[in-house]
């Protein structure tokens, strides 16, 4: 049975680009092997937000995995918070951590690069949290000893950051931690938003998870088309690249069929599309209420998925503080 380890950060509702570069991948394999599906609250403190706030993106989040699909008796679902352990792997990894690595890394990097831009310090707002937080990612996945990590291509630097510490640490203490594999979901890669650009909160270009049938309709039809007639072929477009993603494969491939001949109009597309995303979201949308309003519900499967999560952990850490001379038998 294969090991796989994910985690999401609760910094705002998740959006469609999420489900299908994250979470849907990972419910898959949550179906097939041993799933950890950590909710990433320490890494979330890298932006301020009011702590009711993160107790309420934490508990949402939760409640939107499971409405999803996730399997909370099978996966382990936890807070990253109950989970200490990874914060004490992580300061013993910093110690086998060349700044050099975390120099590349992708967050840091376009934060500086956003500096620069502006005319600012480099590190003008960097907190070390952003600046370390591959590391304490490495942790979140070498504490489970996981065999593998669902990640879209834009991610696979963190899975690749996991992989150089945990050499770098077996190189010095033994073969102690497993090197784990990142596992690209071919289906997904990038998934676009309404203005074609990758699906981001951060653009503005998103489709939430909760939207309803009316705001779904609204975000697709801001969706920039020219001005061909139904009639005449046109050429792949935000619309089809988004519908090949959400929609069943034969739909997906007749909807490309006339794109390429002829014989659909924009609007048409768009009402195909608007249609496959809700018979995609709508089914969660009642059940994510009925778990929201049960908070305390939501508390309890969470501590019953931390209690699994530190049963996993402890061997690990255990075996990382005898290597480095930190244990005693």
């Amino acid at each position: 049975m294969s090991r796989t380890v994910t985690g999401i950060k609760p910094t705002g509702r998740p959006h469609l680009g999420n489900y299908l570069g994250m979470i849907r991948p990972a419910l898959d394999l949550s179906r097939s092997g041993e799933m950890f599906c950590f909710i990433a609250d320490y890494h979330a403190l890298t932006v301020m937000q009011p702590a009711a706030e993160l107790r309420r993106r934490v508990l949402d989040l939760a409640a939107t995995l499971i409405a999803l699909g996730l399997d909370a008796g099978q996966a382990v679902l936890y807070r990253q918070s109950d989970l200490p352990e990874v914060c004490e792997l992580a300061w013993i990894l910093g110690c086998v951590t060349a700044k050099g690595l975390l120099n590349r890394a992708h967050a840091y990097k376009a934060a500086t690069a956003a500096n620069a831009a502006l005319g600012r310090d480099a590190d003008e707002g960097v907190n070390a949290g952003l600046f370390s937080y591959p590391v304490l990612m490495a942790a979140d996945i070498l504490i489970h000893r996981a065999q593998g990590v669902p990640v879209g291509r834009d991610q696979r630097q963190h899975v690749e950051i996991a992989r150089d510490l945990a050499e770098s640490f077996n190189r010095v203490y033994g073969a102690v931690l497993v090197v784990p594999e990142p596992l690209v979901d071919q289906r997904v890669m990038t998934v676009p938003g309404i203005d074609g650009r990758k699906m981001s909160k951060s653009y503005g270009n998103e489709i939430g998870l909760s939207a309803t049938p009316d705001e779904i309709r609204r975000r697709v039809s801001r969706i920039v088309t020219d001005s061909r007639p139904p009639a005449e072929p046109k050429e792949p477009d935000t619309i089809l690249s988004l519908y090949r993603i959400v929609a069943a494969d034969d739909d997906a491939r007749d909807l490309e069929r006339r794109y390429r001949e002829g014989g659909v109009g924009y609007a048409g597309a768009k009402d195909l599309l608007t249609a496959a995303i809700e018979r995609l979201l709508g089914p969660a949308r009642q059940r994510h209420a009925e778990l929201m309003a049960d908070p305390a519900g939501l508390q309890e499967i969470l501590a019953r998925g931390a209690a699994r999560a530190r049963a996993s952990a402890a061997p690990t850490l255990r075996a990382v503080r005898e290597a480095t001379g930190m244990g005693w038998g």
